[in-house]
């Protein structure tokens, strides 16, 4: 089963060099779920200053900068996993670097028939 590892943190919780190093340790993260056949898709995403939002509300469409919440704890990035069961997603979770300094939420991925495919 596919399951999404969004990862929430405080944007201005990691300074450059701290960023750097998580991203090193993700991508080595990454490598070894591809050597045993979890891993799908990873990548952190930019600053929620660059975020947009759409929502669509009696036919017309409304454009708002930022991200669709305000929280203390902001979406910034995620892993797309293929696990046996929540459990073993989860243990894929507990090994992101950014589970040590903010939270990722684990969710099942529901699998339309018809969607593209690579």
């Amino acid at each position: 089963m596919k399951y999404m590892l969004l990862i929430y943190l405080e944007e201005k919780t990691l300074s450059e060099t701290e960023r750097e190093a998580c991203y090193k340790e993700s991508t080595q993260l990454a490598h070894d779920l591809k050597s045993n056949g979890r891993y799908l898709s990873a990548n952190p995403l930019h600053p929620i200053s660059m975020a947009t939002s759409v929502r669509v509300r009696d036919g017309k469409r409304l454009v708002t900068d930022g991200p669709f919440a305000e929280t203390r704890e902001q979406l910034g990035g995620y892993f797309l996993v293929d696990a046996k069961d929540l459990d073993e997603a989860i243990a894929i979770a507990e090994r992101i670097p950014m589970a040590r300094k903010g939270t990722v939420e684990v969710r099942p991925v529901i699998e339309m028939p018809g969607l593209p495919t690579e």
